[in-house]
C-alpha cells in the first residue's frame, strides 16, 4: 500500500494531541460561572434585563417567574414582537414587581427581528447594565447577582453565559453536548476572554453588558442584520476598547426542546452556514477537515500498518479526552465520546443543508420570518 494512502490518517490523528496541547484549551470547561448558595440577595437596582418575545407562551412564564428570585429592585423589560398567542399577557401574570411589557412595531427592512426587539428595549432602559435574556432562558436564584459581581470585580464589560441546553430525549443527549463542543472549537473561551485578541465571543441567551459600553458601539442598530448576533457583539464591545468574557454555567437553562433530530437540525441549519460567512470555499475547506480529523483516525485502525494503526488510537483517545470535559460538565454517560465522529458527520450534513437554503435565497428563518440573502 502506498505511503501516500496512510498520510490522512496520520494527520487526521495526530491533531487531536495538538488540540489537547493547544493553550487555550477548546475542550476544557475551566471558564464556568455559576451562583453561589451563600451569596446574600443583591441590590440590582442598577440592571434592567430586556427579554424579546415573540410567541413565547410556553417559556415565557418560567423566564419571568425565576427573575423574582434574583434580588431587589430588578426592573424587566418584554418587548412583545408581535405574538399571536398571548405572551404579553402570561409575562405580566409571572412576575410581581417592576415589568414593563412593550409592544413591539413592525420590522423595519434590513433589521433581523431580535436585534430590533432587543433596540427597542434599550431606548427605555435607563439603568448602568442590561441584561439580555432570551425568553427560553430561565436563571437560577442569584444569577445575575453573581454576573454583576464578576463585571465589576474584574471591569469588565461584557459577561455572558452558554446557558445548559435542555437534555431530556435521546438526541438532545447525544446532540446537544457537542454543540458546545463544537462552538467552543470554533470559538475558544479562553481566546475570547482575552483582552488582546480580537475574537469576540459571547452566547446571547444571557449577557450582562454596561449600557455606556452598547452607546458607544451604537446599540443594535451596528449589529441590525446579523445572524450571530451574541459574537457580533462581543466583537464590537472590543472594538471600542471593552472586555468580555464567557463561560460555562448550569445556573442559566434552556426550556426550548429539541426532542427530534429534525427540530435539532433546524436549529443548526439557522446558522451553520453564516458561521463560515456564506462561503463555499469555506464550507469545502471545512468538509475535508471535518473528514480528516474526526473520520481518517477511525480508518486507520484497519491500515495494515502498525505504525498508521498506532498513531490512528493515539488519535481517537485524544479526541475522546478532549470531548470527555464537556460531556462530563453536562452529566451525560462518558460513552458518548465515541459518538463524536458520527454526530460531528451529522453537524457537517446540517451546515451543508444550511448552505442549500442559502443559495435557494433564504438566509435564515425563525418564528414565521424568513431572512432573505443580503
Amino acid at each position: 500500500m502506498s505511503p501516500l494512502i496512510s498520510i490522512p490518517n496520520i494527520l487526521g490523528s495526530l491533531a487531536w494531541p495538538c488540540i489537547l496541547l493547544f493553550p487555550w484549551k477548546p475542550g476544557s470547561t475551566r471558564e464556568r460561572l455559576d451562583r453561589d448558595d451563600a451569596s446574600p440577595e443583591p441590590d440590582l437596582s442598577d440592571v434592567t434585563v430586556l427579554i424579546p418575545a415573540r410567541d413565547e407562551a410556553e417559556p415565557i412564564k418560567g423566564t419571568v417567574a425565576a427573575l423574582e428570585q434574583q434580588g431587589r429592585d430588578l426592573a424587566v423589560i418584554v418587548i412583545d414582537d408581535q405574538s399571536s398567542d398571548g405572551t404579553a399577557d402570561l409575562a405580566k401574570k409571572s412576575f410581581r414587581g417592576n415589568l414593563r411589557v412593550l409592544h413591539g412595531k413592525e420590522l423595519p427592512a434590513g433589521w433581523v427581528g431580535k436585534l430590533w426587539a432587543l433596540e427597542q428595549g434599550r431606548e427605555a432602559a435607563t439603568s448602568e447594565l442590561i441584561l439580555l435574556l432570551d425568553a427560553d432562558i430561565e436563571l437560577a436564584p442569584g444569577t445575575i447577582g453573581v454576573l454583576k459581581s464578576k463585571l465589576k470585580a474584574e471591569n469588565l464589560d461584557l459577561v455572558s453565559l452558554m446557558a445548559e441546553l435542555r437534555m431530556q430525549t435521546l438526541w438532545e443527549k447525544v446532540l446537544s453536548p457537542a454543540f458546545i463542543f463544537f462552538f467552543k472549537l470554533l470559538y475558544p473561551f479562553a481566546v475570547g476572554n482575552d483582552p488582546r485578541s480580537r475574537l469576540g465571543v459571547a452566547a446571547g441567551g444571557c449577557v450582562l453588558i454596561r449600557t455606556g459600553k452598547l452607546e458607544a458601539i451604537g446599540g443594535f442598530s451596528a449589529l441590525r442584520n446579523s445572524i450571530i448576533d451574541d459574537c457580533e457583539l462581543a466583537k464590537r464591545v472590543k472594538q471600542v476598547g471593552g472586555k468580555t468574557w464567557i463561560g460555562l454555567t448550569h445556573s442559566a437553562r434552556s426550556q426550548r426542546p429539541y426532542p427530534s433530530l429534525r427540530s435539532f437540525w433546524k436549529m443548526v441549519a439557522r446558522t451553520a452556514f453564516t458561521q463560515l460567512r456564506y462561503s463555499l470555499p469555506l464550507l469545502l475547506l471545512t468538509t475535508l477537515l471535518m473528514i480528516l480529523v474526526f473520520w481518517c483516525p477511525v480508518l486507520g485502525l484497519a491500515h495494515r500498518s502498525m505504525t498508521v494503526r498506532t498513531v490512528s488510537w493515539v488519535g481517537l483517545v485524544s479526541m475522546w479526552a478532549a470531548y470527555l470535559p464537556v460531556v462530563r460538565f453536562y452529566r451525560q454517560t462518558p460513552f458518548l465520546v465515541i459518538t463524536l465522529p458520527v454526530v460531528a458527520s451529522l453537524y457537517l450534513l446540517m451546515t451543508w443543508s444550511s448552505a442549500i437554503r442559502y443559495w435557494r435565497g433564504q438566509r435564515s428563518m425563525w418564528k414565521g420570518r424568513s431572512y432573505g440573502r443580503a
